[in-house]
């Protein structure tokens, strides 16, 4: 879904989809600056569901009925995917390719501009370049993914997998750490990261040594993982560094073996609920969330109820629930369907099911102290991700400590004891 305009004053970047689109998109951002591109709007598009790439297209039109004059350029992973299909656009003057978005001089061209990102090697870190105040800073260390899951496009708009450096990544971090108090780790397959390098270090081995390298940095935090991957150096600096957030997203899908098993998964039901459990062993504070499609071909009633049990069996926190959206060229578009209504209503559910997770975990908050980080007036997050109201004044970006009194069953409330850290 669009996030809006970002204001800077030559161009408006407009992201879809996921963090890594939005790190880029300041990335974009900063180079457009850089290169002097003046009135123009660039579509960070997302191609996960059908449903974002109508999105962009609505907004696309919308900005030319705004906007005239102005130069539209469509990039991210539903450009690279379906570039004949934004060029047939009237509305569109550029369809740039994921690799070249954020390339110096790339938003000049005309036309069609997308290569062949499967032949895509190497990698430079990009990061947010969030300004001095904003909450936290994302640093893309890993791009693309080698794997194949059934319902995913996202390979064909990414590429193979492909790591940043641990040296680029830690001097990015460290001129980071000097303005914010939170940096998340972001990537297409996060957990992929240094398989491609010398030596394939692990991505705990890379958390390891930002921490020992940057200890000016109060907060890391990864994003959304892959379950069949958490190295052992990971599981360690979960139990050893208080300053990795405990709070991890799993990419989970399924909680049915068999739907698993078709949607070309690698991990099952039980490999799940152990991993959730060991991380909880060496730190029972972490805090789970996790990604479910709802109605993926040849889903029985009794596969989603196995989905459905495991929210509570699992005790997760935090639910993304996907619809299940047929994708052009992918194998599970050839499966056997759920009717319409039916994945409409196993999603409703399902997030049903994870607004009472919430309750849950929320009730398990009460009486906590806690520091937090302020996003924006009123509100902050925790270590764990559990969201807080406050009262009083401070900067975003700032953290401040208190304990946690109530909640109203989508965020706690968070009674300051001392004054924020700036």
């Amino acid at each position: 879904m669009a996030d809006g305009f970002l204001p800077i004053p030559s161009v408006d970047v407009v992201t879809f989809g996921c963090r890594l689109n939005a790190c880029e998109s300041e990335a974009i951002a900063a180079q457009a600056a850089a290169d002097g591109i003046v009135d123009a709007v660039v579509f960070n598009t997302c191609a996960v569901t059908g449903e974002a790439v109508r999105q962009a297209r609505q907004a696309i039109r919308k900005a030319r009925r705004q906007r005239p004059g102005t130069k539209l350029i469509v990039t991210g992973c539903a450009a690279q995917i379906d570039p004949a299909a934004f060029a047939a656009m009237e509305e569109v003057d550029l369809v740039l390719g994921n690799a070249a978005k954020a390339a110096p001089g790339a938003l000049r061209g005309h036309g069609v501009e997308v290569g062949d990102v499967m032949s895509a090697r190497g990698h430079a870190s990009r990061a947010s370049g969030a300004p001095a105040g904003r909450a936290r800073a994302y640093v893309e260390i890993q791009n693309g993914c080698d794997h194949r899951c059934t319902f995913c496009v996202i390979p064909f708009g990414r590429g193979n997998a492909r790591s940043t450096p641990a040296a680029a990544v830690i001097t990015r971090i460290r001129a980071l750490a000097a303005e914010h108090a939170e940096v998340v780790l972001t990537g297409v397959d996060l957990t992929s990261w240094g398989a491609d390098l010398d030596g394939a270090p692990t991505l705990g081995a890379l958390v390891a040594r930002i921490l020992a390298e940057v200890p000016e940095l109060p907060r890391l935090r990864l994003s959304s993982i892959d379950a069949a991957e958490i190295d052992a150096e990971l599981m360690a600096c979960l139990a050893r560094e208080p300053r990795l957030a405990p709070h991890l997203h799993l990419s989970l899908q399924s909680g049915d073996d068999l739907i698993l098993k078709r949607m070309k998964r690698r991990h099952s039901r039980a490999q799940a609920l152990a991993l959730i459990e060991a991380v909880r062993r060496v730190r029972p504070e972490t805090a789970f969330g996790a990604d479910f499609i709802a109605g993926f071909p040849t889903e029985t009633d009794a596969a989603f109820e196995n989905t459905l049990a495991l929210v509570e069996e699992a005790g997760l926190a935090f639910l993304h629930v996907f619809p299940y959206s047929p994708r052009p060229g992918t194998p599970a578009a050839r499966m056997p369907r759920v009717a319409g209504a039916v994945v409409k209503e196993r999603a409703a559910r399902l997030r049903a099911a994870g607004d009472a997770a919430l309750a849950r975990h929320l009730d398990r908050q009460i009486g906590r102290r806690v520091t937090a980080l302020v996003e924006r007036a009123g509100r902050a997050r925790a270590e764990d991700f559990t969201e807080f109201a406050f009262a009083g004044e401070a900067a975003s970006g700032a953290l401040i400590t208190g304990e946690i009194t109530a909640h109203d069953g989508r965020r706690a409330t968070l009674v300051r004891r001392r004054r924020a850290i700036p």
